[in-house]
C-alpha cells in the first residue's frame, strides 16, 4: 500500500495492480528479482519484522510494518473497527474485514493486553499508541453483566498521540522507527509445537501459513530468552521458496497443473514429491526431518489466497482419495484458490482461515482436484516408486501355495476374502499365445538440454491433421513441443506462463453478424487442464462441457509467454462420445478358488547369502519410503484400488529372534520350522485383520488424528500383538506343513 501511494496510484483505481505479483512486478520491479540473494532479501525483510521477548511460553512479541501508517484520527476506522470492509476493493493486500490484529488479542495472555501504536508514511501528523484489553468485570458488573468486552484507551476522546522524530524499539539492523506501525502482543500464547526461538519454530509455522508471501519477514529473538541459541536472528520468505531451492535435497521433483472450469474459475495444484532417502541419513530420519520441516501440524494439502493459507487436507486425500499411500509421507500439494471465481471460493473458507467448510462447493473441490491429479504426472510417479521395488517370487510363492491347499478355506471365509481381494479363478497355469510379441527395439533418445526461456513452442499432436477431435463430453490432451525447462510455470524467480483461448466457435450462441466472434470466457466451452513441462513436453487436457455439440468447431490458441511470446495455432472438432464397452456379469461358480490372495515378501536387515539379491531394509526404504527396523514385523502395502497388494514380512525382526532364542539351540530344520510358522501367522493374520476392518468400514482414529489402515496393521504387529501369535495357536496349521 505504501509503495501505491508513493506512486501515485489510487489502490481502488483501474490502474492498480490486480493482483499481489503484479503489485510486486510493479512496485519492486528490479528488487524482488535479487531475493534470492541472502543479502538483498534480508535487507528487504528488515521492513516487515517479529521481535521477542519475556518468558519462553508466554513471549511478549513485537510486529513492526514500515508500510502505510495511520494517523491517531483514523484509528478507530481502521485498527479498532470490526468488519468494515476497507480492503474490499483492493485486490492486491491480504484480508477483507479489519480483523488481523483483533483475531491474536485472544492470544494476549489473561487480560488480552495489545498495545498498537502508529505514524503516516509521509510523516505527516503524530505517533498515535492505543492499548487494548478485555474489561475486567467488577463485582457488581458480574451481577448484572452476561459477558465482558473489549475497550480501548482514550485520553480526553480522542486516540492519544504526541510527536516524534524516531524511537529506538530495539529493532533488527540498527532500525529506527520513523513511520509504520507497531503491534505489541503481551504474553502471547503460542500453539504447541511453536514455543521454541523464533528462527526456528515459528518460522517454520509461519512457512507453512504464509506459503507465499509477497514480501519477506525477519525476525529477531532475544539472548534473554535462549541464552545458549547461537542463531537469535533470520528471515522467512514461505514455505513455497524453500521447497523450491535449487539445493534442497529433499525434493525429487515438482511440477502444477492448472485447471479451468465453468462456476468455478480457475486454480493451480502444484505437487512437491520427497524423496524416500536423502544421503546421511537413515529412511526414518529422513521422513522425520520431512515431517518436522515441512508437515509440521500434519498439513499435507494446502489451500491457499494470496499466497496465504486458509484451509487444508490431511493424509487421508493422499491414501484414500488419490489412492497412493506410499506418497502419503512424501507428497506436499499447494493449491492456488487466488483465480477462483468469488461465488465459488466464498463457500470453501472460514473466516478464521484455519479450515474448510463443510459443504457441496468442498465437496465438489475436493473431486475436481483428485480428477486433476490423478491425470497429471502424479500418476506416473507413484507408478515408478511402486515399481521400483525389486521383488523375487519363488519359494515365497510355493509357500503360499501350500498354506492356501492345506488351510480350511470353507464358502464364508472366501466370502469374506472375496468381498476385499481380487481372488483370481482356479488355474494352474495360464495359456501362453502361440506366437509372442516380439520385443520391440528401443530407440535412443537424445538428452534433453533445457533452456531458461523457450526458443520454440510447436504442436505435436495431430501429425499434421486439420482437426483434432474431441469426443462430446470426455477429454483430450494434446501434446506441444519445446525446450524451456521443467519448471518455468513454477519458478519464484521469473516464472513463464501458458494462456489458452479461443478464436471461433462455430455454431455458438457468440456470432455477432455473419462471422463467428472470439469467445471471452474459454472456461464457458472447454475445461482447461495445463501441465508443466516435462523433459521438452508439455500438456494440454481439453474437456469439452455440456456446451458444446456433436460438429461444433474451435479455432484454439495456444500462447507460452517469456521474453519472446510463442503462439500455436489449430482446430478441434467434437464428435460423437466413444461407446463404453457392455460389462458381462459372469455367474457364481461353486469351487472357491484356492490362490490369487495378496503375494508376500521376505525383508532382512543385510540379504542372507545364499540369496544376495533379496529385498533388505534399506532397498526396501530407498525405493518407496518404507521405514523397517528390528520393531517392525510386518509392513502391508496397499494399492490403487484400496485392496491390500503384498505384505512385506521383516526377517530379522525382534519378534523372530525372541521366539528363536527361547526354543534353545535347534537344528536347522527346527530354525526353518520357526520361519514358517512366524510367516503364516503374519501373514495370515494381517490379511484377515484387513478383510474384517475394511469390509465393516471402521474408522480409525489416533485421539483426533484419522489413522490409515495399513498404519494401523503395523502398529498392531509392532506392540505385543506378534508375539502372542508366535505363541499361541496355528498348531493345526504346522501340523499340515511339517508333511
Amino acid at each position: 500500500m505504501r509503495r501505491c501511494l508513493e506512486a501515485g496510484i489510487n489502490p481502488k483505481g483501474m490502474e492498480a495492480p490486480d493482483s499481489m505479483h503484479s503489485a510486486i512486478e510493479t512496485f519492486f520491479p528490479a528488487d524482488h528479482k535479487n531475493w534470492n540473494l541472502t543479502g538483498v532479501r534480508r535487507k528487504q525483510a528488515q521492513s516487515i519484522q517479529i521481535l521477542a521477548a519475556g518468558s519462553r511460553t508466554k513471549p511478549c512479541l513485537t510486529i513492526y510494518d514500515d508500510g502505510e501508517g495511520q494517523h491517531p484520527r483514523d484509528f478507530e476506522r481502521t485498527f479498532l473497527s470490526l468488519l468494515q470492509g476497507n480492503k474490499n476493493e483492493i485486490p492486491f493486500v491480504q484480508g477483507k474485514y479489519n480483523m488481523g490484529g483483533t483475531g491474536a488479542i485472544v492470544f494476549c495472555g489473561e487480560h488480552r493486553y495489545q498495545l498498537i501504536g502508529s505514524k503516516r508514511f509521509d510523516g505527516t501528523g503524530e505517533f498515535g499508541f492505543t492499548l487494548i484489553r478485555k474489561h475486567p468485570l467488577s463485582a457488581e458488573e458480574k451481577k448484572t453483566k452476561k459477558n465482558t468486552w473489549y475497550e480501548y484507551l482514550k485520553i480526553d476522546g480522542k486516540i492519544p498521540s504526541f510527536p516524534i522524530t524516531e524511537l529506538d524499539l530495539g529493532l533488527a539492523g540498527d532500525r529506527k522507527f520513523t513511520t509504520g506501525t507497531i503491534i505489541k502482543l503481551f504474553d502471547y500464547q503460542l500453539p504447541a509445537g511453536s514455543r521454541g526461538g523464533l528462527p526456528q519454530e515459528v518460522r517454520r509455522s509461519l512457512n507453512q501459513f504464509l506459503f507465499e508471501p509477497a514480501l519477506p519477514i525477519y525476525l529477531k529473538d532475544s539472548p534473554e530468552r535462549y541464552p545458549n541459541n547461537k542463531v537469535l536472528e533470520g528471515d522467512t520468505f514461505g514455505l513455497k521458496r524453500r521447497l523450491e531451492e535449487d539445493d534442497s535435497r529433499y525434493i525429487q521433483e515438482h511440477f502444477t497443473d492448472e485447471f479451468a472450469h465453468k462456476g468455478v474459475g480457475s486454480f493451480k495444484a502444484t505437487c512437491y514429491v520427497f524423496r524416500a532417502k536423502v544421503d546421511g541419513k537413515t529412511v526414518k530420519e529422513t521422513r522425520d526431518a520431512i515431517d518436522r520441516e515441512f508437515f509440521p501440524d500434519g498439513m499435507c494439502v494446502l489451500f491457499s489466497l494470496n499466497g496465504q493459507v486458509h484451509g487444508h487436507l490431511g493424509r487421508q486425500f493422499i491414501s484414500t482419495t488419490l489412492k497412493m499411500p506410499l506418497l502419503k509421507n512424501h507428497l506436499l500439494i499447494h493449491v492456488d484458490c487466488t483465480g477462483m471465481d468469488y461465488d465459488f471460493r466464498s463457500e470453501l473458507f472460514m473466516a478464521s482461515r484455519d479450515r474448510l467448510k463443510s459443504g457441496e462447493k468442498t465437496a465438489e473441490l475436493r473431486q475436481l482436484l483428485k480428477d486433476v491429479l490423478i491425470k497429471s504426472r502424479l500418476t506416473e510417479i507413484y507408478k515408478q516408486r511402486k515399481n521400483s521395488i525389486s521383488v523375487e517370487g519363488g519359494d515365497a510363492k510355493d509357500l503360499l501355495k501350500a498354506f492356501s491347499k492345506n488351510l480350511p478355506f470353507n464358502k464364508d471365509l472366501m466370502r469374506l476374502l472375496n468381498q476385499t481381494f481380487k481372488i483370481e479363478q482356479h488355474d494352474e497355469e495360464k495359456k501362453k499365445p502361440d506366437n509372442p510379441e516380439k520385443l520391440k527395439e528401443k530407440k535412443h533418445k537424445e538428452p534433453f538440454q533445457p533452456q531458461r526461456y523457450p526458443s520454440f513452442f510447436k504442436l505435436k499432436s495431430g501429425e499434421g491433421k486439420q482437426f483434432l477431435t474431441i469426443p462430446e463430453r470426455d477429454e483430450k490432451t494434446i501434446q506441444f513441443s519445446t525446450d524451456v525447462e521443467d519448471s518455468y510455470f513454477d519458478r519464484s524467480e521469473d516464472p513463464g506462463d501458458l494462456k489458452v483461448s479461443i478464436l471461433q466457435h462455430r455454431n455458438n450462441e457468440t456470432d455477432g453478424g455473419t462471422l463467428p466472434g472470439m469467445v471471452d470466457s474459454p472456461e464457458e466451452l472447454l475445461d482447461i487442464r495445463k501441465s508443466s513441462p516435462k523433459d521438452g513436453t508439455i500438456r494440454i487436457g481439453l474437456g469439452a462441457t455440456s456446451e458444446l455439440k456433436v460438429g461444433d468447431e474451435l479455432e484454439i490458441t495456444a500462447t507460452l509467454g517469456g521474453p519472446e511470446d510463442f503462439e500455436c495455432r489449430f482446430w478441434v472438432k467434437i464428435t460423437k462420445p466413444n461407446e463404453k464397452p457392455k460389462e458381462v456379469k459372469k455367474e457364481d461358480e461353486e469351487e472357491e478358488p484356492p490362490m490369487g490372495l495378496p503375494d508376500y515378501s521376505l525383508v532382512y536387515e543385510h540379504a542372507p547369502e545364499e540369496t544376495p539379491d533379496a529385498l533388505t531394509w534399506e532397498k526396501l526404504g530407498e525405493s518407496v519410503g518404507i521405514d523397517m527396523d528390528w520393531e517392525v514385523p510386518m509392513f502391508p502395502s496397499v494399492g490403487e484400488d484400496g485392496n491390500l497388494e503384498r505384505v512385506y514380512i521383516n526377517m530379522d525382526s525382534r519378534v523372530l529372534r525372541n521366539f528363536k532364542s527361547r526354543q534353545g539351540n535347534i537344528g536347522a530344520d527346527q530354525a526353518e520350522l520357526s520361519e514358517k510358522k512366524y510367516i503364516s501367522s503374519v501373514y495370515f493374520h494381517t490379511i484377515f485383520l484387513f478383510s474384517i476392518t475394511k469390509n465393516k468400514k471402521y474408522e480409525l482414529k489416533q485421539g483426533e488424528k484419522e489413522v490409515d489402515l495399513q498404519d494401523y496393521l503395523k502398529d498392531v504387529f509392532s506392540s505385543y500383538y506378534s508375539e502372542f501369535l508366535l505363541n499361541f495357536g496355528m498348531e493345526d496349521l504346522i501340523a499340515t506343513m511339517a508333511d
